[in-house]
């Protein structure tokens, strides 16, 4: 800022005007804060574009692996075809077994048979069916369960309407293991049908006596073991799709 002033001159020399010129002096203090401000804002700046640019260069490096890895994933499907997929897939999936029940009862001969391909059976992850008996496929942890449902006439053909008391009915679980080297029963039950059977109760008498029995637990089984399920009076024995059943799965 600069202002200007007059001051009275010698007295000899007479009154002369002067001018005094007054200069302000500037602080070099506020132009060197104003310089570092701006360079810091600059670096700021620098910095948050190398940043973007570092970001943005990696994002689309792992697009472009990660659209590799998917082409790869999709040659070699095309290579292996559709059976091997499956195949892959059966592999990762939980072991299990489910066996429908099946009985002939105009053999005289035939005994309980366990399908796979009947009903709601199915085999997966290593289990198979050899000789009417499951395989386990590893050693393990296992949920082993069997149902077997009856339907017992509780007239023994009497005039008088006399039905069968206390018909046993068995089913049973057996496991083979070459490390016991013998069969060994794993589960079983017994129940009595026709036990509150009476001469008035005609329903009963004429339609029979309706039952199931039920086995389930878990077990530790190894690899190679054989496991099946049998049962008495095969001739009451009902085999429709959901009432004789065996099965295993890992846990």
């Amino acid at each position: 800022m600069v202002s200007y002033t007059t001051a009275p001159g010698d007295v000899e020399m007479g009154v002369e005007p002067r001018t005094v010129v007054l200069v302000e002096k500037k602080s070099s203090t506020g132009w060197t804060w104003k310089v570092l401000g701006a360079l810091f804002i600059t670096v700021l700046c620098l910095g948050g574009v190398l940043l973007f640019a570092w970001y943005w260069d990696g994002r689309q490096e792992s697009m472009m692996e990660t659209r590799t890895e998917a082409l790869r994933g999709e040659d070699t499907a095309e290579k292996k075809g559709p059976h091997d997929t499956l195949r892959q897939f059966s592999t990762k999936a939980k072991a299990a077994i489910h066996l429908e029940g099946s009985y002939d009862d105009e053999d005289e001969t035939a005994t309980l048979e366990w399908k796979t391909g009947q009903g709601q059976a199915f085999a997966q992850g290593g289990f198979q069916l050899v000789d009417n008996m499951i395989v386990i496929p590893q050693t393990g942890l296992y949920f082993v369960y069997s149902q077997a449902s009856f339907r017992v006439s509780c007239s023994d053909g009497d005039e008088q309407g006399a039905g069968r008391h206390l018909t046993p009915l068995s089913h049973r679980i057996w496991r083979y293991s070459d490390s016991v080297g013998t069969k060994a029963a794993l589960m079983s039950a017994v129940r009595s049908a026709c036990q509150q059977a009476a001469q008035d109760d005609n329903d009963r008498v004429e339609h029979g006596w309706y039952n199931a029995i039920y086995l389930g637990a878990v077990f530790q089984l190894n690899e190679g073991d054989k496991l099946w399920a049998e049962t008495n009076q095969l001739s009451e024995l009902e085999t429709d799709d959901g009432k004789t059943f065996f099965g295993v799965f890992s846990l």
